[in-house]
Order: C-alpha cells, then structure tokens, then sequence
C-alpha cells in the first residue's frame, strides 16, 4: 500500500530535496513531487492531493508549523514533520497540529522510510480512533432523539416506556425506515405543532 502513495515533500533546499526523493525510490516510493516554494502551499497541496505530505524544516517557528499543518490538512493525510531542533512549546505545538510523526534532529536518509511506515501506522489509527468517536457522539445523538420521541408518545398516549418504543418500532417497521428517522420525524413535526 505504502508504495502506492503520493508524496509531497516539502523541502527549500534541493541538495537536501535529492537526497529525500532518493531515500523515498529506495524505500520503494516512486510518486513523490517536491515543493521547494511554501508560498501558497495550501493551494499547491490542493491541487497535487497527496497522499502523505514529508516536510523537512532546519528551524521551524510555531507560526510556520501552524502554517504548514494548516496547508497540508494533517487530519486528513498523514504527515510526518523533520526539524534539526526543537523545543517544548514546538513538540506540543506539533502534537497539537496533529502531525503523524514529528522528528527533531537532521535528516537521514535511512531514518525516512521507518518514520513514514510509522506515520502512517499513527495516522490510520487516529483517524480510526475519530471515526469511532463521531460514531459514538452519533450514537448518543440518535439515542436522545429517541428517549424525546418516547417521552412525547408516553405523555401524549398515557403509555409506559417500553410501549413507547414498540410503537416507534412497529412505525418505523411498517413504513420502512429507521427507528431514528421516525423519532426525528415526530420531533420535528411537534415543534411544528407548537
């Protein structure tokens, strides 16, 4: 799969951009453009859709890191970060960034294709861990709506809890839909009514 990926690399120097592209077709990665210019960058990486974004900064200042996390969409690609030094405001400012790998100490060549693996490992993991979040807030969403929509047919039926729902069960049944897009329908059609 890795090998299959786009990569943008981010590099100002171009001794230093050779030498990525190099380790990158060792390590088995062909699709690689390099962007020497972060003028614009959020529009270059637009247009080029990477699948990983490698960006190499001798001295990053947190408004670059910002900048460069902002245009390479980190929550959405993974993106791995190498910077000759760093500090602790820099460290958090990457984790906070939501950078997939954030390397402090001078390229190397060997190191590239083990961090990138790694990155990609982190990255698919977190986007795991978020979708299994908005899966849950959707959840507890769903399950709200639903207790209203009970409440509303206890009250409005003289009806215990468990009744409720059959009815909103049996509705949802008859008519083809999803007990939450019956309870939604009932909501909304209250407030219409009030």
């Amino acid at each position: 799969m890795t090998e299959e990926m786009k990569i943008a690399v981010i590099e100002p120097d171009p001794d230093r951009a050779r030498d990525i592209i190099d380790a990158l077709m060792e390590g088995g990665w062909n699709d690689v453009v390099v962007l020497g210019d972060v003028t614009g960058l959020a529009r270059k990486l637009a247009a080029l859709d990477p699948d990983l974004v490698l960006i190499d900064l001798a001295n990053p200042s947190r408004d670059a890191l910002e900048q460069v996390s902002v245009a390479s969409e980190a929550q959405s690609r993974p993106v791995a970060m190498f910077v000759d030094r760093s500090d602790d405001e820099m460290t958090q400012a990457a984790v906070a960034a939501g950078l997939s790998a954030y390397v402090v100490g001078e390229l190397q060549p060997d190191r590239i294709k083990p961090v990138l693996q790694t990155a990609i490992a982190r990255f698919q993991m977190m986007s795991q861990m978020r979708n299994e979040l908005e899966a849950a807030k959707q959840a507890l969403a769903d399950r709200k709506t639903v207790d209203r929509a009970k409440g509303m047919i206890m009250r409005a039926k003289g009806v215990g809890e468990e009744e409720a729902y059959a009815l909103l069960r049996k509705t949802a049944m008859s008519q083809n839909r999803k007990v939450i897009e019956v309870a939604q329908a009932l909501l909304t059609a209250s407030d219409l009514l009030t």
